[in-house]
């Protein structure tokens, strides 16, 4: 897993010298080591101690990460800064997340409230995913989107839920 993660960032940046500077020196990747720790211990039901690490990461990479959101693997946070993951999200493998992007939910309730992602979702500067909805598969989030509906597999959205067929 951690090798297949610092590999996905290595491939993905082409402004990444080496490995060691992307384990050391990326926000992204402590912020994801981190969150399978505090995963593992909300999993345990050490809640308490889930928080603490999640907040913890949360100081150190201005990435904020509920721990009871599931994260695909190969996983790219570009920057970082102002990410926030609730606690039902569901990411889905090979994604890239940019800056400022919430995965946020629309309710209080002890429910599914945050959205799904599928795998190979690249989401921009920005973007808002609001409520329990799904993005499918190879889907592409613009800057700035506000998502409360659905998108469907290899589908393009931007601005306010305008779907944009590639």
């Amino acid at each position: 897993m951690f090798v297949e993660l610092i590999t996905a960032y290595k491939n993905y940046d082409p402004a990444a010298k080496s490995k060691v500077e992307i384990l050391l020196l990326y926000p992204g990747v402590k912020a994801l080591v981190l969150h399978r720790v505090a995963h593992f211990l909300y999993g345990m039901e050490l809640f308490f101690l889930a928080r603490f690490v999640a907040e913890f990461s949360r100081w150190l990479t201005g990435i904020e990460i509920h721990p009871g959101a599931s994260l695909g693997e190969r996983l790219v946070i570009d920057h970082g800064m102002g990410v926030v993951i609730g606690e039902t999200a569901v990411v889905g493998n090979d994604c890239v997340i940019f800056h400022g992007v919430t995965l946020g939910g629309t309710k209080f309730d002890m429910t599914k409230r945050h959205p799904t992602i599928g795998n190979n979702v690249l989401i921009g500067t920005g973007a808002k995913i609001l409520g329990p909805i799904t993005i499918g598969d190879n889907a592409r989030v613009g800057a700035n989107a506000v998502v409360t509906k659905s998108v469907g597999n290899d589908q393009i959205v931007v601005g306010n839920n305008q779907i944009i067929h590639p």
